[in-house]
């Protein structure tokens, strides 16, 4: 199965997607630790380094699902494009994809986790907040059935909806 994560920088879709990964188990695919390596490579941050970096997730998923194993692709999933771009993958493995956005309903605590938030991703700038307020005006409509987890609740819950919802594929 191919498990799609979506949702804004430090929303908590990340915490969902290792917990998730143990739980299953599942290979976690993030894309921006690939992009993060890309410029640790040299590549200049003005070139498409995102638009790269998902494409190397979508060949290392698809090298996982290619062993007959699950996959999590971790990223943000705002456009239509990199939605279908799983789609495509999935359909391609001939296995099923689920959709799973997160989301966190409380503004101040959002903001707080991401002026808190420190990954350890060598050569990678955490964003303002300024840019998650971009990134949330450019996140396009879904037209893909998805599970929507609150990050206001605590992650324990948040897995267990997750479980709960990919079950049945």
């Amino acid at each position: 199965m191919l498990i799609v994560m979506a949702g804004l920088p430090a929303t908590g879709k990340s915490s969902v997607a290792e917990e998730l990964g143990r739980a299953l188990p599942a290979a976690v695919v993030a894309v921006d630790p690939v992009e993060a390596a890309m410029w640790r490579a040299g590549v200049d941050r003005g070139q498409p380094t995102g638009l790269a970096a998902y494409l190397v997730a979508e060949a290392v998923a698809d090298g996982v699902l290619a062993l007959g194993q699950s996959a999590i692709v971790d990223a943000v999933n705002a456009v239509e494009a990199a939605r279908r771009q799983w789609r495509v993958l999935a359909d391609r493995r001939g296995v099923p994809v689920a959709f799973i956005e997160v989301v966190c309903s409380d503004p101040l605590l959002h903001r707080r986790r991401l002026q808190g938030r420190s990954r350890g991703i060598a050569g990678f700038e955490e964003p303002t907040w300024e840019a998650v307020r971009r990134r949330r005006a450019e996140f396009e409509p879904w037209t893909d059935e998805r599970l929507v987890l609150d990050s206001t609740a605590d992650l324990a819950t948040n897995v267990k909806k997750a479980q709960e919802y990919l079950r049945p594929a």
